[in-house]
């Protein structure tokens, strides 16, 4: 008889939401901590990032909720929804983490949720996951992303030493979303606003990444976001600059018109491949 090998499921935190800021007009942090931090253990990784189970409305779920259990337990349409997000920063000595959010009105599940969110109500990750740290050898750094890598590319910029130098391009809605990011002096942060321009649409970011003055000796790279903008970044990058795969750290964190399942699920299939 041939057993199949267990399913091994990243940890599981239930956390508990400690306090909400918008950081402008389209992007709200939450806060989360409590008791069950202690089931959290970070990684080094500055694109760390977590799953989001969302449980559903109208299911009777067993308390205390493992999400993976479930899973033996209830049909498929019971599941609790997921959702990939990076953790923009972790304070173990204050047991707190914090994680950005994309909000678009009532537009997708995990926006709207944290819009709305409340100190006390229950938030539930597992990970984290994560392989990005910037390369301490590389002679300048070069970020680009839409607002889906802006916690990622923030993350990574300030864990740069002071004397690093680069470019970081960050696509955004208008200039009421553009944040304060601990940068070294020698990053050049520009802000690329898209002025109402449904995200995912624009040749802003690939234009500045095309455009940019390419500077003398290694590069490291961190370019995430929507999927077509990645598939064209990967030319710059790789036929154009002629960079090696090592230097680049390129994924589409998502695609325009698709919801995290389907995205996913596409990912696996020719069309989905960066």
């Amino acid at each position: 008889m041939t057993i199949a090998p267990a399913v091994k499921h990243r940890p599981q935190a239930t956390l508990t939401v400690l306090r909400t800021h918008w950081l402008g007009d389209h992007m709200v942090r939450v806060i989360a901590g409590g008791a069950g931090f202690s089931d959290f253990t970070p990684n080094n990784s500055t694109d760390m990032y977590v799953k989001l189970h969302f449980l559903q409305p109208g299911v009777d779920y067993p308390e205390p909720v493992d999400v993976f259990a479930l899973r033996d337990t209830l049909p498929r349409e019971q599941w609790p929804s997921t959702r990939t997000y990076t953790v923009r920063w972790v304070n173990p000595v204050a047991q707190e983490l914090a994680i950005d959010f994309v909000v678009h009105g009532d537009e997708g599940l995990a926006g709207p949720w944290a819009a709305a969110a409340q100190p006390g109500d229950r938030l539930i990750v597992s990970g984290p996951g994560g392989g990005y740290t910037p390369n301490p050898d590389a002679d300048w750094y070069l970020y680009a992303g839409d607002e889906a890598a802006l916690p990622a590319i923030a993350a990574a910029m300030e864990a740069l030493p002071e004397g690093a130098v680069g470019h970081a391009f960050l696509e955004v809605d208008a200039e009421a979303d553009i944040q304060e990011i601990a940068a070294p002096r020698g990053m050049e942060l520009v802000w690329l606003l898209r002025e109402g321009e449904p995200a995912g649409t624009s040749a802003l970011l690939t234009d500045a990444v095309a455009a940019a003055t390419w500077r003398e000796g290694t590069v490291d790279v961190f370019a995430h976001g929507e999927r077509e903008y990645m598939k064209a970044l990967r030319k710059i990058f790789f036929a154009g600059q002629g960079l090696e795969r090592s230097q680049v750290s390129l994924s589409g964190y998502w695609a325009r018109g698709r919801n995290e399942d389907g995205f996913q699920a596409e990912k696996k299939l020719p069309i989905g491949k960066i």
